[in-house]
């Protein structure tokens, strides 16, 4: 498939997926949500990939959706349509690691799309906000939910009922990324992050991945049978075998992702 809204690279095991609509400062339109969601299938059914950065411009991640693309719509076209199902959420079905490289703005659907991803590492001009209320809507991409597991009900509150905007800094101190590193060391952290995810097995990775999600939809006692179910199935591969062989010969491990 020929990409217009993206650009897509690899490097090593890791693919990057960086959204180029520069005119409109990365805003999501459902062309650019449909090769997003291509360019992810792609790598999902690519065994040389263990890991995929998502990312914008140093001056926006995506400021949000297409508002022109949206502004006609009435409640039966987008109720039929459905289109954050079948392409916006994405991202959130992925099975492999998802790292989200944020620099600049990530608003509205821009910050949900960030938090679709399994975390976000952010430079120091990153500005994170759910902006909606100010066109008399609310977020619809999943904001009201994935922000207020993020950072509590107080500030996704704040938030989505003000419009403000929340910087890098405060972003952190929340809980809502990761890490905030200068702006050129944006990619190269990334890459390092991504490329230590891409060298551990890749099923292993994905069962991991699982079994935290799972924390936000499990009570605390089925969630830990849960994990306790999927780590005792890691014994069953091979890789667990010589994950804890290289650890006792103080060797680098060589998996198979078997």
């Amino acid at each position: 498939m020929k990409y217009d809204m993206i650009e897509v690279t690899q490097e090593g095991a890791v693919k990057t997926i960086r959204l180029d609509r520069p005119k409109a400062l990365n805003a999501l339109c459902t062309p650019m949500m449909k090769e997003i969601a291509h360019a992810l299938s792609t790598a999902q059914d690519d065994s040389s990939i263990g890991c995929v950065i998502l990312t914008g411009s140093e001056k926006a991640f995506a400021a949000g959706a297409d508002i022109k693309e949206m502004q006609d719509n009435n409640y039966i076209s987008i109720y039929k349509s459905d289109d954050f199902a079948n392409y916006h959420d994405a991202p959130s079905r992925f099975r492999k690691p998802l790292i989200a490289a944020v620099s600049g703005y990530a608003l509205g659907g821009g910050c949900e799309l960030a938090m679709m991803c399994d975390f976000i590492i952010a430079s120091e001009t990153a500005k994170f906000g759910q902006p909606e209320i100010n066109l008399a809507v609310m977020p619809g991409i999943g904001g009201t939910q994935r922000l207020t597991r993020a950072i509590g009900k107080s500030k996704a509150m704040d938030m989505c009922l003000t419009g403000r905007m929340m910087d890098a800094d405060e972003a952190e101190r929340a809980g809502l990324v990761s890490r905030v590193v200068p702006q050129d060391e944006l990619m190269p952290t990334a890459l390092d992050a991504a490329s230590k995810i891409a060298a551990q097995s890749q099923p292993i990775a994905m069962m991991t991945k699982e079994t935290l999600n799972a924390a936000f939809e499990m009570p605390l006692a089925q969630g830990l049978k849960f994990e306790r179910r999927l780590f005792q199935s890691m014994f069953t591969t091979e890789d667990q075998k010589e994950g804890m062989s290289a650890f006792v010969e103080k060797r680098t491990p060589h998996f198979k992702n078997k």
